[in-house]
Formats: C-alpha cells, sequence, structure tokens
C-alpha cells in the first residue's frame, strides 16, 4: 500500500487487529522528533494527520482538533504530561543512541539507558506531548 496516496476510507478500511492512535498538539513536530530520535518513518504527513512507520508496525498521530466530534477530546488534560500511565516500547531501538538525539530535541529523559532483570537494556524518554518512549534492546 503507498501511505503517500492511498485515500482515508481505503487506509482505514485496510486496518487490523489492535491499533494505536495519538492526540498530539503538532502533527509535523511530533513526526520529526520520531524521526530524529527512533528513526520511525512519518508517511502521509499533515497538520492534522500522520501514519507512522516502525519496522512493520503502523499507528497513527491526529492533530487534537481533528477529534472535535469525538469524546476522548474532552478527557485531555490542558497541561502536560498527557500521556501518563502509557509506555511506548520501541524493541529494536537502541537506548543509548536514543537518549543522546533526544537530549539534542530537548526531550526530558525519565531514566536514563539502564539494563534491567528482564534481559532489556531500556531508557525512558518523555516527549513534548506527554507520552514515554521506551527504546529498549537485549543486553
Amino acid at each position: 500500500m503507498d501511505y503517500e496516496t492511498v485515500s482515508a476510507q481505503a487506509f482505514g478500511a485496510s486496518l487490523r487487529g489492535i491499533g494505536l492512535n495519538l492526540l498530539v498538539r503538532d502533527v509535523p513536530a511530533q513526526c520529526q522528533f520520531l524521526g530524529a530520535v527512533f528513526g520511525l518513518l512519518a508517511r502521509r504527513v499533515s497538520d492534522d494527520f500522520a501514519i507512522v512507520e516502525y519496522g512493520d508496525a503502523l499507528f497513527q498521530l491526529h492533530r487534537d482538533g481533528t477529534y472535535h466530534s469525538n469524546p476522548l477530546l474532552g478527557l485531555l488534560p490542558e497541561g502536560p504530561p498527557r500521556g501518563a500511565g502509557i509506555e511506548l516500547r520501541l524493541y529494536d531501538s537502541d537506548p543509548d543512541v536514543a537518549c543522546t538525539r533526544a537530549k539534542a530535541h530537548g526531550a526530558v529523559i525519565l531514566q536514563p539507558p539502564t539494563d534491567k532483570p528482564h534481559g532489556l537494556r531500556e531508557a525512558y524518554i518523555l516527549c513534548e506531548n506527554g507520552y514515554a518512549w521506551v527504546p529498549s534492546r537485549p543486553i
């Protein structure tokens, strides 16, 4: 599927399994952060929407205003952090590299790269929208 040209209707109809959609204040800025820090590929980037690829997985970004008639919008906090309680785990990303890049983009390092007892080296990086991104790799 060509994510740059697919219609919204065809894309929506193609989705299967579990989906992830993040509401953000600034879609292009979030795409730039995800690409620069984690190497994620953003497709169909507009002020309102983007499709983001990570390996074989896809997720979507939507600007807050696109949810004008969605009941979830009323639950968003006015101030950060917004994504409290969710971890977005990127199992094929080097946490040491990601933290170096994240610092250069002004992200908050909640936990620097650490070897964990469950066999992963991981870090916790808080993006501008309040989501905890967790780059991880096997020790």
